[in-house]
């Protein structure tokens, strides 16, 4: 259980050469807030807003990380606001395997072996898995190589028609489930390469045979309070349902991005099952 490197983040998706003012309304129309409203979250007038985001008044540096905050901007994207407003960068970007992220990966490694024999996983903003405990290499036996030469991708690995996506009882509903995810991302982030990524997924081939969303094995409609994972493992059927959790009020870039993705058993006998088979 020990943190795996990943390729450099994509930089800033939004160059400095397009004004603040410009990416500022962009963010506020995305979140469907109107000037006046967001004059009112950010102690200001609905006139300033409206002369920041033509470019006819330069905004403190404070009053950019305040609209930031109320139209809840990713930190990497706060970032390519500061620069765009001729501002320094606030939130640096370590390395995962940098000593000053120390206490983070030592964190998140007692997390996710605190919570074995279930499965537990921490992904980056590109789904690449940066440490996984027992319980996910337990699910990933037979897995071809090339598909878990690192980085580890998750949802490669998930949905690749040589992956897990031929035990995945429930696939067509989990996929969809999964695809959607991707999509809000792409919509919060803009990142080419999460794009890139999605489209690779999606376009993977689905089996005629897998059950249609909303179905679990093609039976009858889950009873489960959550969509389940159905995976087959050693001829059993195992049922997950996930959570994901992220960090509060993050300083810095690559923790913001973070992800920490725990499954829990969706019934008492993927419960036994797990614990005597890691026993």
């Amino acid at each position: 259980m020990a943190f795996v490197a990943s390729r450099a983040a994509a930089s800033p998706s939004a160059p400095a050469e397009q004004g603040v003012g410009p990416l500022l309304r962009a963010w506020r129309e995305r979140r469907r807030v109107s000037q006046l409203e967001l004059a009112l979250r950010a102690d200001s007038s609905a006139r300033h807003i409206s002369f920041v985001e033509t470019g006819r008044s330069r905004p403190s540096e404070e009053m950019v990380l305040r609209l930031a905050e109320h139209l809840q901007v990713p930190v990497r994207e706060r970032n390519a606001l500061l620069l765009a407003a001729g501002y320094a960068p606030r939130y640096p970007e370590t390395p995962l395997d940098d000593p000053a992220l120390g206490a983070v990966r030592a964190g998140l490694e007692r997390l996710i072996g605190g919570y074995e024999p279930y499965p537990a996983l921490v992904v980056d903003a590109f789904y690449d898995v940066r440490v996984a405990n027992r319980g996910i290499g337990m699910l990933l036996e037979g897995i071809p190589e090339p598909l878990l030469a690192p980085p580890l991708n998750a949802m490669r690995l998930t949905l690749h028609p040589q992956g897990m996506a031929p035990r995945i009882r429930n696939l067509r509903a989990w996929r969809g489930h999964l695809l959607e995810q991707m999509e809000r991302q792409i919509a919060l982030h803009r990142s080419p390469r999460l794009r890139a990524l999605y489209e690779e997924v999606g376009a993977y081939p689905v089996p005629e045979d897998a059950p249609e969303a909303g179905a679990a094995g093609g039976g009858p409609p889950s009873p489960h309070f959550a969509l389940p994972l159905l995976i087959e493992h050693r001829g059993r059927v195992l049922s997950f349902v996930s959570s994901i959790a992220t960090f509060n009020t993050p300083m810095d870039v690559t923790v913001a991005e973070l992800a920490v993705e725990t499954f829990l058993p969706a019934d008492a006998a993927t419960a036994e099952y797990l614990h005597a088979a890691m026993s």
